[in-house]
């Protein structure tokens, strides 16, 4: 079974983060593409080194273009190159739709770290302000990826079993922590619209105020479980308060 390593779980889906900052265009909506067309440049297909990427595409979910994101032993996300001042602009919205529930996954694992859906937040946090020991993760990961990769991360995750609400940490790293939206198979092949405050998310985290978001990223994996499932994403915003 492959295993993701510590910072590359936190990477799960922007790796470049550092490219975030150079795409000078705004981040598409979803439903203003054409189904069946290639992503945009600003939408960037991210996958983890020896794992099998997952497929994705727009599609039409009832006259309205949508991401489709299959997994099947796979894993990797869309990246979404978002500059948000949390303090401004804290409400993050969409909807999102699974196949399946992943009957095998336990969030609490690292052999069973995978999610029918799950939406990071990446957050810029500085690096100086770390741990010596978190430092040194971070800069190791900057230095095998070559990319200034994201300090902290908040996973909003469809599990299978925890109650809505239930948080954690990640298993391979303490500066990821997930927050579970939806369970369990109730609203299976539902949409499901989902309206955050990433600012006070973050603060219940991290004990701190919440720095810029630097990226979004939106995907499924189910590369530990060995499973398959499809995920459907609608628009992704930041809204006021």
């Amino acid at each position: 079974m492959q295993m993701k390593n510590a910072f590359f779980a936190l990477l799960l889906a922007p790796l470049l983060a550092a490219s975030f900052a150079a795409v000078d265009v705004p981040v598409p909506a979803f439903s203003s593409l054409k189904a069946g067309d290639k992503l945009p440049p600003a939408l960037r297909l991210i996958t983890l080194p020896k794992i099998k990427p997952n497929v994705v595409s727009l599609v039409d979910d009832q006259g309205t273009t949508v991401l489709k994101v299959e997994s099947n032993n796979s894993a990797g996300s869309i990246a979404l190159p978002f500059n948000i001042e949390p303090a401004k602009t804290p409400l993050l919205t969409w909807r999102w739709k699974a196949s399946s529930v992943l009957a095998r996954a336990d969030m609490d694992l690292k052999t069973g770290d995978d999610f029918a859906g799950r939406v990071y937040v990446f957050f810029d946090v500085p690096l100086a302000s770390l741990p010596f020991m978190e430092r040194s993760k971070i800069r190791l990961a900057r230095m095998v990826v070559g990319a200034d990769v994201p300090t902290a991360a908040i996973c909003y995750v469809w599990d299978n079993k925890h109650r809505i609400g239930h948080t954690a940490w990640s298993p391979y790293s303490n500066r990821v922590r997930k927050i579970v939206l939806q369970s369990g198979p109730d609203h299976i092949g539902k949409w499901m619209s989902e309206s955050r405050d990433v600012a006070a998310d973050f603060r219940d985290a991290f004990g701190m105020p919440a720095p810029a978001v630097t990226g979004v990223a939106v995907g499924n994996d189910t590369d530990n479980t060995d499973d398959a499932v499809v995920t459907w994403f609608g628009d992704i915003a930041f809204l006021t308060k």
